[in-house]
């Protein structure tokens, strides 16, 4: 691990030579990259505030210059270093890369104990997992592996999914139930990801039908996707179908939706089955159809404050990130060019003044909603908001070049 004095200096380092890239940026935004290079500008503002691997960065309320930081528990601790692993990928600096690994390092400790809940997957998996993907690092591929499998032990046979709160939740009846979140389709991804690196093909397994199960009951007929499912744990029974963080059970929350496109897309590129890739445009059809003009969704689609209602940036740089993915896999031509369209025009109206952060603060976007109903992070600049913006404009990068080179 780093020491203090060792934090210090990378962190120095790191603003350095991303001043250094910041010259370089009339350069490179003659070749497209204009907003990737803002990002880098953005993490080095960040960077050069932080003075240890304890202050992971998760939000900037409204108003506010400052960022609130969070420990390692915190279910959005993996975005930060994620964050850092994609500037990295884009920017190839020293400093970066050296950010990037502690921050990582200071989440190791999640594996040293039992899951406290599903979003294991989201702290390992899009810090280290990417860490792993740039650098092959053999310590980041045992905390992956040892992070999936203790994942896995959330999962319930009876039921078909896995718990994703096992704790008191108002409005859930812990501990008699068993609920699934829609958020909990992105963390099966690391599931795949440990059986193709050796863990046990059991890990696919749960994956599968984790998402088979969660296709059948957490969907209206329409294909918009209710927050939680509440099931009966010795039987494995729906119970009921309800919200956590929507408007009501029975509305279509932004953010859920996009972790439905977001989790079918990928589900589909791991498994390859046609019903999965079925899904994932059912579900997102849905979303597209009821987008206002400018494509950022309110928080809610069926809030009746509506035009007046906060927006969710956050839930448009998910999207935009998997319709782009998605756009590879459909064969039907026409869509994948509508689906391209799309993500192309919802990164285009992040990337405007309107939602770029710029100098009111140095996240990447603002006005995201994390939690409405709570009072939580509203019109605020979100980690996970970044992260899948930088995402999703790496994604378009490398689409763009694949399709220069063809």
């Amino acid at each position: 691990m780093y020491t203090m004095k060792s934090i210090r200096s990378y962190i120095i380092v790191a603003g350095a030579i991303l001043m250094i890239a910041g010259c370089n940026a009339t350069k490179k935004e003659e070749g497209g990259d204009a907003n990737l290079n803002y990002c880098v500008t953005q993490v080095e503002k960040t960077l050069s505030g932080l003075h240890n691997t304890h202050q992971l960065p998760r939000s900037i309320a409204n108003g506010s210059t400052q960022w609130r930081f969070v420990g390692y528990r915190d279910w959005t601790s993996g975005f930060w270093p994620g964050t850092l692993w994609y500037t990295y990928e884009y920017a190839k600096t020293g400093g970066l890369k050296a950010a990037a690994d502690s921050f990582s390092q200071a989440l190791y400790p999640l594996v040293d104990s039992a899951a406290i809940d599903h979003d294991l997957g989201f702290q390992v998996f899009c810090s280290i997992g990417n860490g792993y993907r740039l650098t092959q690092n053999a310590a980041y591929k045992n905390i992956l592996l040892r992070a999936a499998d203790t994942l896995s032990k959330l999962f319930n046979p009876k039921v078909g999914t896995i718990l994703s709160w096992p704790r008191e939740v108002p409005g859930v009846d812990w501990p008699l139930r068993h609920n699934t979140i829609m958020d909990n389709m992105i963390n099966l991804e690391l599931l795949f990801w440990a059986s193709k690196n050796g863990g046990s093909r059991s890990l696919y397994d749960i994956a599968v039908k984790h998402a088979e199960t969660t296709m059948h009951n957490q969907f209206r007929p329409d294909y918009s996707s209710y927050h939680v499912v509440v099931y009966d744990t010795a039987t494995g029974k729906r119970v009921k179908a309800i919200t956590h963080q929507g408007l009501n059970d029975s509305s279509m929350w932004a953010r859920g939706q996009a972790w439905a496109i977001y989790g079918y897309t990928m589900v589909y590129r791991e498994t390859k089955e046609e019903r999965f890739l079925d899904f994932a445009q059912k579900v997102t059809d849905i979303y597209l159809q009821r987008l206002p003009g400018d494509l950022i969704p309110y928080w809610d689609f069926d809030d009746p404050a509506i035009p007046d209602a906060p927006r969710d940036a956050s839930a448009a740089a998910i999207v935009a990130s998997a319709l782009l993915e998605l756009s590879t896999q459909v064969r039907d031509t026409a869509k994948a060019k509508a689906y391209r369209d799309k993500a192309e025009k919802m990164l285009q109206e992040l990337s405007s003044e309107k939602y770029q952060s710029r100098d009111t603060n140095d996240a990447f976007l603002l006005h995201s909603t994390g939690h409405k109903p709570n009072g939580g992070e509203i019109d605020a600049s979100i980690i996970y908001a970044d992260y899948y913006y930088i995402e999703a404009l790496l994604r378009l990068k490398k689409l763009q070049e694949t399709n220069q080179s063809s």
